[in-house]
């Protein structure tokens, strides 16, 4: 794990140390594990489809290939491997 770098504001020293043991556990354990992404991903996910099901309402005009493919490429997102690198659809 890299150094941290503290700064007194007070004085204007900057100085660089590395990181302890327990400081080092104390990050390791406030990142979210890969359950917690993939279930925030799929909340986000979830409210982009429900942001864009108003071009899929019956009473809507035929929806268009863009939103078409938008809305798959949605429904893809679980599919992708890598949880810290999702490929985000555009919205047309």
């Amino acid at each position: 794990m890299a150094d941290t770098v503290e700064h007194n504001i007070q004085t204007g020293e900057t100085t660089t140390r590395d990181y302890t043991q327990a400081e080092k556990d104390a990050i390791n354990a406030a990142m979210p594990t890969t359950e917690q992404k993939w279930k925030r991903i799929r909340q986000d996910r979830t409210q982009l489809l429900k942001d864009s099901d108003y071009a899929a309402l019956p009473d809507s005009p035929e929806m268009s290939d863009a939103m078409k493919t938008y809305r798959q490429d949605l429904r893809d997102i679980p599919s992708q491997s890598d949880v810290d690198n999702i490929t985000w659809p555009t919205k047309p």
